[in-house]
């Protein structure tokens, strides 16, 4: 038995829409015992059990990124123009290099090593096209005891040849990778074609068959992230009255399914991922930097859509999902639309892990979850131990931790109650 004390706050739901949702203990105990909570309530002394004391702090369940590429740490802040042209000038060539095996295992490492240090437990993680990539990444979070999903980029058109597949190949080769790696420990394996662009009517096909024939494996893509990438699609699919129809075709609007972007859809789209299941990952720090364009809280709350948060490191400039939250509400703030820090911290630990369909392992600290959690200074800059001091309620500490919060505010990160070796 391990026992933790400090401000413990999580979420029993989307306190958005389910009033009370938000829990918060101000001077409270987390047990945890074989890696999982046994319980979350006011602290009390436990007998035999050495307490470690955060008093001061707040624990929270680890932050979940639900969009993120592991092949693109090197080329993160690269000058960047807009997506198309980014992904031709930085993105190929990085995710070319992971065809090495060599270079694909120092870089998961390095990669998982980044997001524990940001208080990230749990990503949707897109390697590269290479197997060895996707066994890399899986065998770094294996000897972690990480909760990650990950699959094979299928791309067999509009790439270079470095980095495209052929369909019936990738086919077999995500056949192979889910028989090796889905459900083993705490893996889950996602189906992952780039987006649509760049994979044929017969590799979506193949994609689709995947899904079907692996109950539980996870799909993951990109939906609608530019005008320009609409266009495209408009020209490459012209049976498609729009981008949805063409996930819609090959079985991929379904429950498990993660669209990251979704920043141009219009109402009839929006009400098909919600009527499916599907999930939008909001990926604000990247739709910034590449300029790609705002994202409407508007259109999915009114659809009834699922939504996550995603760093989309490396055209998003951040591991830090507290970042992420911030440039969110800027984005809400630019559309006159509520956001705000329940919001954030909902959508970043139990609504991604919602989304990834792994709500009844983590994201908060019900008895028998996962005891992956951080734990958070408020005082880690003079700015935000100034600005605390005058904070009066739990929603303002939030806000402040929200948008003046980095990763010097993480001063633990627990996989399975077990501290890493990676937080500062």
């Amino acid at each position: 038995m391990k026992a933790f004390r400090g401000t413990l706050v999580d979420f029993t739901g989307n306190p958005r829409i389910e009033p009370g949702a938000l829990r918060h203990i101000e001077d409270g105990l987390l047990l945890v015992d074989e890696g999982r909570v046994v319980s979350a309530g006011p602290f009390k002394q436990v007998k035999d059990t050495e307490i470690v004391d955060y008093s001061g702090r707040l624990l929270m369940p680890g932050f979940v990124d639900a969009h993120v590429h592991s092949a693109q740490t090197d080329i993160i802040a690269s000058d960047s123009g807009h997506l198309l042209d980014w992904l031709d000038r930085h993105t190929f060539p990085a995710e070319a290099r992971f065809a090495d095996a060599a270079h694909a295992e120092q870089a998961s490492e390095y990669f998982l090593d980044e997001l524990l240090r940001h208080g990230t437990t749990t990503a949707a993680v897109f390697p590269s096209v290479h197997p060895e990539s996707v066994d890399a990444f899986f065998g770094a979070a294996a000897k972690r005891g990480l909760r990650m999903a990950a699959g094979k980029l299928m791309m067999d058109r509009n790439c270079p040849p470095a980095v495209r597949d052929e369909a019936e190949v990738s086919y077999r080769d995500s056949q192979a990778l889910i028989r090796r790696w889905h459900g083993k420990a705490r893996l889950c394996y996602a189906v992952t074609p780039r987006f649509a662009p760049t994979s044929t009517e017969r590799q979506l096909e193949l994609a689709g068959r995947l899904l079907q024939e692996h109950p539980g494996v996870l799909l993951q893509t990109h939906l609608s992230e530019t005008q320009e990438e609409v266009r495209w699609v408009a020209e490459l699919f012209p049976w498609a009255h729009n981008y949805v129809e063409v996930y819609e075709r090959f079985g991929m609007i379904r429950r498990g399914a993660l669209f990251a972007h979704c920043l141009h859809l219009d109402a009839r789209e929006w009400e098909k991922l919600a009527a499916g299941g599907a999930a939008a990952v909001h990926c604000p720090s990247s739709n910034f930097f590449l300029g790609s364009g705002l994202f409407d809280f508007a259109a999915a709350r009114s659809a009834g859509a699922a939504v996550a948060l995603g760093t989309d490191v490396g055209g998003g400039t951040s591991f830090s999902m507290l970042r992420t939250m911030h440039d969110a509400h800027k984005v809400a703030q630019m559309r006159r639309l509520p956001f705000d820090a329940l919001d954030g911290f909902y959508l970043a630990t139990l609504g991604g892990a919602r989304a990834l369909g792994m709500a009844n392992h983590i994201g908060n600290f019900e008895p028998g979850r996962e005891a992956d959690f951080v734990v958070l200074r408020t005082d880690a800059t003079p700015l935000l131990a100034r600005r605390m001091a005058q904070a009066e309620t739990l929603s303002q500490r939030l806000f402040l931790l929200m948008t003046l919060g980095d990763e010097r505010v993480v001063e633990a990160t627990y996989i399975t109650g077990t501290r890493t070796g990676s937080a500062p």
